[in-house]
């Protein structure tokens, strides 16, 4: 079992920065691909960004590439989601997300484990 815990969330004037931390616990955490997923008020969740194990390939929805960077520490067992040049439509639940494939996260799709969310909200 796999266990997420995100941190770093709140509130931010827009065009300022927020890192976001995702700790993970449970099976090794090195051989997992992780992801972060989001989901506005009315809205589906949607896929942000994607890392594979080793931190090699990273993959990014349209609407943050460029603004967003995905990292990873695994000696740290975390991910971060660095969110740079933030826009009010940015504001959302933000959700760490893993699999032990990078199938699905490569292609935007969530894998098997997900963590308890922390709002990011983005003031205009």
């Amino acid at each position: 079992q796999v266990q997420l815990a995100e941190s770093g969330g709140g509130l931010v004037q827009a065009g300022g920065s927020l890192r976001l931390s995702c700790t993970v616990s449970g099976r090794a955490f090195n051989t997992y691909a992780m992801g972060w997923f989001r989901q506005a008020p009315g809205q589906e969740r949607e896929f942000v960004a994607a890392i594979s194990w080793s931190g090699g390939n990273t993959y990014y929805a349209d609407s943050v590439k460029g603004r967003f960077t995905i990292s990873r520490h695994n000696a740290k067992i975390t991910v971060y989601l660095q969110m740079n040049s933030l826009e009010p439509e940015d504001t959302a639940v933000y959700y760490c997300n893993a699999d032990s494939s990078l199938r699905p996260l490569r292609n935007g799709l969530p894998g098997d484990y997900w963590g308890q969310g922390t709002q990011v909200t983005v003031s205009s």
